[in-house]
């Protein structure tokens, strides 16, 4: 390779999935921020694709948090921390991205905790979002002990409803009631209330199960499909209760909606202390294998954090070169 390089993660299948290698670095298009990544996210979304093997070669990342280069006629001011979203190539030591989708990090939120929230963050938000006024609504969340399922938690009691968290294992409910949630459960067997809202994440017989504890009117949006089983439902069983059933991808959402503003009520919810980013594991990237296997293994309560770099000092900002 000739030119300029930067160092990247990049996609090379199992058994460690991901390798540092050198790549071309971004060009940065009318609109875009330059930015250099100090920390990315793992998203299970992208254990997902990284375990497939049509995606050899791809540069995964998503969530990423950093300090500002350069951006377009001074939005961002060079040396600002901020942190955002893109749709690939996140875990890498420098990328381009469109303004509307980044937001500075207030001072006294870490780069690992920025850096931790906008997929799952933003996920949450939107997601409840589509029920309107929460409160004194019931919300199922499913998925709890994960990334989104702890914002939703949190983001579904401050908006005044009825929450009730679904893990995967009594190890993975610990600190999802002090989140908020009313009761936290293992399984669907003791659940008696019917849910306005139910966050579903999980798929195949999760799903169906979750149908008959719609109620009347209710909504079910689905984001994820955590378990890759494959799901059989009777559209009729949405009938009597005319419920609904929709998809949610944020990838997408974000084109319909630049999410900067969202990003920037979350990281003003985290600074107040209102808002708490489980960040339950954090590793140079040069050790993205082992973090990649334990949360294929479900063994990251909460988010996991690759460092690039060690943080900068929070200084002032100066201004574009």
């Amino acid at each position: 390779m000739t030119g300029p390089t930067m160092k990247a993660l990049v996609c090379v299948g199992p058994p460690n999935l991901v390798e540092l290698r050198e790549v071309r670095p971004p060009f940065a298009e009318q609109g875009d921020a330059i930015v250099r990544v100090e920390a990315v996210s793992v998203n299970r979304g992208e254990l997902h694709r990284l375990m497939s093997s049509s995606h050899f070669g791809w540069q995964p990342g998503w969530d990423f948090a950093g300090v500002v280069v350069r951006a377009p006629g001074g939005t961002v001011p060079a040396g600002s921390r901020v942190c955002g979203l893109v749709v690939e190539g996140s875990w890498a030591e420098q990328l381009t991205v469109p303004t509307g989708q980044i937001a500075r990090i207030p001072d006294n939120v870490s780069t690992e905790a920025a850096a931790a929230l906008p997929v799952a963050g933003l996920t949450a938000l939107r997601v409840l979002r589509l029920r309107g006024d929460l409160a004194g609504q019931s919300v199922l969340v499913h998925g709890a002990a994960g990334g989104v399922g702890r914002f939703a938690v949190q983001l579904a009691r401050r908006a005044g409803a009825h929450v009730s968290a679904v893990v995967g294992s009594p190890e993975r409910a610990r600190g999802v009631q002090q989140l908020g949630a009313h009761e936290v459960v293992h399984g669907l067997q003791g659940l008696r209330r019917r849910y306005d809202l139910i966050l579903e994440s999980v798929g195949g017989s999760i799903l169906c199960q979750s149908i008959d504890l719609l109620a009347p009117g209710g909504l079910m949006v689905c984001f994820g499909s955590s378990s890759q089983a494959e799901t059989t439902l009777s559209i009729a069983d949405f009938y009597s209760k005319q419920a609904i059933i929709r998809g949610f991808y944020l990838l997408y959402d974000i084109v319909r909606e630049a999410p900067a503003a969202d990003l920037e009520y979350l990281l003003k919810l985290s600074a107040d202390g209102e808002l708490v980013t489980d960040v339950a594991a954090v590793a140079d990237w040069t050790d993205a294998a082992s973090i990649l296997s334990r949360l294929r293994a479900r063994q990251i309560a909460g988010k996991a954090v690759l460092r690039t770099c060690p943080p900068s000092p929070r200084a002032p900002v100066g201004t574009d070169e």
